[in-house]
């Protein structure tokens, strides 16, 4: 259980309209349900709580203090040269981010939360850990958004995600960015056997570009990933993204699933599974919208290197068909209802083994993005 650090003159201290654009990232202040939490505001670590017996929640700072070990998985999974982003967070003298730790056998089912919140400074940096031990599972909601007053700025983040043998890491992220904002996350997870990744990522709201490309690596046999991401292009924004998944043991799988929409905007939906061993299967799936002139963009790669491995991939981009829109016109609704019904539809992703409270915020933020639409 951690000890607990909060600034609640911060947090009070947060104007209506960042509290709204908070909440739509999942971020529950009062934590009703949530078992833990974690809040930066620029550089600054404004509250890290926990209350769940076997779990800890410490700034990556302290914990890199407290304990050694940490340090074997600090720049472990994601290399510190992977690119100028990862160079640029390991220069930094004093990193902010979180470390999550759960012990042998803990199973939480309340989600913990962790906000990163850029309003004021130019770039905010983070890195974060999660540690799922042996037989643990754990459920991440992830809240990253800038003030309402934030016209410019950069957010570079590095997640680093370990999932033991027998664990269950669920790993939710949702973006509420602007429209002058870039956002350069770079994740990577390590599955060992029997364990289980599921990443859900969720980004409908205007932002200025987003690059990432999550990678797990499968490393221990029957061990699973999944991918499902929702995700709205508006006018100016640049979706780079996508997911990559390494079948590096026997038995495992992966699949990656994407729902994109376009209003002007600008998506490219990268999806690659690798096969490197026998009794291997892995499936990419991605379906894009265009409600208004944009572009997606889908590059799924399936690559085996032995015949033992079975992988699939299907994309597709297109309009809304006016023969459904008449369809549901026929039958009492307007022409506004029927094409919000299809979309409603198109983005209803329901991801099995992710808990209901993650479901619905996930439904909730599809709710709020239609009416933009």
């Amino acid at each position: 259980m951690s000890a607990l650090q909060t600034d609640v003159g911060d947090i009070e201290q947060l104007s209506q309209e960042d509290r709204e654009r908070l909440a739509l990232t999942g971020l529950e202040v009062g934590m009703q349900n949530r078992c833990g939490s974690f809040f930066q505001i620029d550089q600054n670590v404004i509250q890290t709580t926990c209350g769940a017996e076997g779990i800890e929640m410490i700034p990556i700072k302290a914990a890199l203090e407290k304990y050694d070990w940490v340090k074997d998985y600090y720049w472990n999974a994601v290399s510190r040269d992977k690119d100028k982003y990862t160079q640029y967070l390991a220069k930094q003298e004093s990193p902010q981010g979180l470390v999550v730790i759960a012990q042998p056998g803990v199973k939480v089912a309340m989600p913990l939360q962790a906000c990163l919140f850029l309003r004021e400074e130019p770039v905010q940096h983070v890195h974060n850990i999660f540690i799922a031990k042996e037989g643990s599972e754990i459920n991440i909601i992830s809240g990253c958004a800038s003030s309402w007053q934030k016209e410019h700025g950069a957010h570079i983040g590095v997640t680093e995600i370990y999932v033991g043998k027998g664990a269950k890491v669920t790993s939710t992220m949702i973006h509420n960015w602007k429209e002058g904002i870039s956002v350069f996350p770079r994740s990577a997870t390590i599955v060992e056997e029997d364990g289980t990744f599921l990443s859900n990522y969720v980004c409908m709201q205007p932002v200025h570009r987003i690059n990432m490309y999550p990678t797990a690596r499968l490393v221990g046999r029957n061990a699973v990933a999944r991918f499902s991401s929702i995700v709205v292009a508006t006018p100016g924004s640049t979706l780079d993204l996508g997911s990559r998944a390494i079948l590096g043991a026997e038995h495992t799988s992966a699949e990656l699933i994407t729902r994109a929409i376009t209003t002007g905007g600008t998506i490219i939906s990268r999806g690659h599974i690798l096969g490197e061993r026998d009794y291997t299967r892995g499936h990419i799936e991605c379906k894009g919208l265009i409600l208004k002139d944009g572009v997606i963009h889908a590059i799924p790669e399936i690559e085996g290197t032995l015949t033992g491995t079975e992988l699939s991939h299907e994309a597709a981009v297109g309009k809304i068909a006016r023969h459904e829109i008449e369809y549901l016109m026929a039958r009492g609704l307007s022409e506004e209802e029927a094409t919000a019904t299809i979309i409603r539809g198109f983005l209803d992703v329901k991801i099995s083994g992710l808990p209901a409270v993650l479901q619905e915020q996930i439904d909730a933020a599809i709710d709020k993005a239609e009416s933009g639409f």
